[in-house]
């Protein structure tokens, strides 16, 4: 019987986030190892695991993962999370791709200036609403079915829950145009394993904090200063 993934990553969300909620999906059960010094990080270098030289890294199947797209794929695949077939795929490829570039502009939000923070989050916020959110609507409002893709719980429906709650942290209201979503967002967030998920306790990070950032600078050694959109 094959053990649990591992997944190597800072103590918080960044590019293992998406993973994290994947996997919660499927209803698998992970293991997670923080990095928090260089010189872990350094033991991975040396070891051949990180094979472009950065995290996150998954062991999964007895493989050694690395690219955050990769380990997406393959466990959406895995897991019947990734439609019936390529037609399906290609939608869920294109939908996920969406929500992805929404989220990129979260990604290094922690990571700003308080001044940029404040023209990022506007940003985000508009960049959300105006090309983001208004497709996903129409989606849902035009084939009527609960789901994104082929009326079946997908990779897609997961990765825009996500990318919803991540952007009402920015602005709680964001949704209120948008009725379409504000319905999916209660059904997906109803889902059994999503549910579990979104509950106090679970593996789910909090919005990254100042400690984050500093592990993160550390490890990496990013002495470079992040700018807004």
């Amino acid at each position: 019987m094959a053990g649990k993934p591992k997944l190597y990553y800072f103590d918080g969300r960044g590019k293992m986030e998406s993973i994290r909620w994947l996997l919660a999906a499927a209803g698998v059960e992970f293991e997670e190892e923080f990095l928090e010094t260089r010189e872990q990080y350094e033991k991975l270098l040396q070891s051949g695991s990180l094979l472009f030289q950065q995290v996150p890294l998954v062991e999964i199947d007895g493989m050694k993962m690395v690219q955050t797209r990769a380990i997406l794929n393959y466990i959406a695949a895995k897991y019947n999370l990734y439609g019936k077939d390529l037609k399906e795929r290609a939608l869920i490829d294109m939908y996920v791709g969406g929500t992805e570039d929404l989220m990129g502009f979260i990604l290094m939000f922690p990571f700003l200036s308080a001044e940029d923070k404040e023209k990022q989050r506007a940003f985000i916020v508009q960049k959300a609403t105006s090309r983001y959110f208004p497709v996903y609507e129409k989606v849902l409002k035009d084939h009527g079915q609960d789901f994104l893709v082929g009326n079946s719980f997908s990779w897609a429906d997961v990765h825009l829950l996500e990318a919803i709650l991540m952007v009402e942290e920015k602005k709680s209201d964001v949704l209120s145009s948008f009725p379409q979503l504000q319905a999916f967002k209660r059904r997906i967030s109803s889902v059994p394993t999503i549910k579990k998920f979104l509950e106090p306790g679970s593996q789910r990070k909090p919005v990254p904090d100042d400690k984050y950032v500093e592990t993160v600078r550390k490890v990496l050694r990013m002495y470079y200063d992040i700018k807004a959109n």
